[in-house]
């Protein structure tokens, strides 16, 4: 009987620490792509919508205990100055939910040496993202700046199937002028919902620590 308690306390302090190990890599979470976008296709409620919706998806995997920031670039609007997803992002290094640090710094991040992909580019749950939904919002171009032409779905305000916004492929394949790029790989046809899905995606987006 002894030995059957012991045995029994043995396998609980066990599955408690291996429960403590998962919950810590996940508060050390500092990179992951949204499990799941608002649901109005482009319209984020702008940068600080889509910030809050980041915020709320890594206090859920207990990781709210930093500030978070969704990798978005906006134009100028309404007396305020274009803003580029690198320089909302913080200086690095980011780590995903399993614990690997895909990219070191900013740099690192805008070059070929990230490890960014399909294995690795995971949800705030450590899921991979489908890639049938692989076109991630970023309204920015391969270096992180925004994107050239009109704003990115009115500054991510907009759900209409007019108008686009530049996405990149988390899984660094398909189709595009850059297929293998995570962040510029094709413009998005449309803004809404359905638009996003017909052509690859489903709202998500990048979300980093800052």
């Amino acid at each position: 009987m002894t030995r059957l308690i012991a045995g029994a306390l043995g396998i609980a302090v066990f599955a408690a620490v291996a429960g403590l190990s998962v919950s810590a890599q996940q508060n050390q979470m500092s990179f992951f792509i949204t499990s799941a976008g608002p649901g109005n296709g482009a319209n984020l409620g702008g940068l600080a919508g889509a910030d809050k919706v980041c915020q709320t998806l890594a206090a859920a995997a207990g990781a709210g205990n930093r500030t978070w920031r969704a990798y978005l670039s906006a134009a100028a609007a309404a007396g305020q100055p274009a803003v580029n997803a690198r320089d909302r992002i913080g200086k690095g290094p980011w780590m995903n939910a399993k614990g690997l640090v895909v990219a070191k710094s900013v740099a690192d991040l805008h070059s070929d040496a990230n490890l960014l992909g399909g294995e690795n580019s995971l949800t705030e749950k450590g899921a991979p993202v489908q890639g049938s939904q692989h076109d991630i919002l970023t309204g920015s171009q391969a270096d992180g700046t925004l994107q050239t032409g009109d704003a990115p779905c009115g500054n991510w305000t907009s759900a209409e199937t007019t108008g686009g916004a530049m996405v990149g492929h988390h899984n660094k394949q398909g189709g595009g002028q850059a297929p293998t790029s995570w962040n510029a790989a094709h413009s998005s046809r449309g803004c809404s919902q359905a638009n996003l899905v017909a052509t690859g995606g489903n709202g998500y987006f990048y979300c980093f620590a800052n």
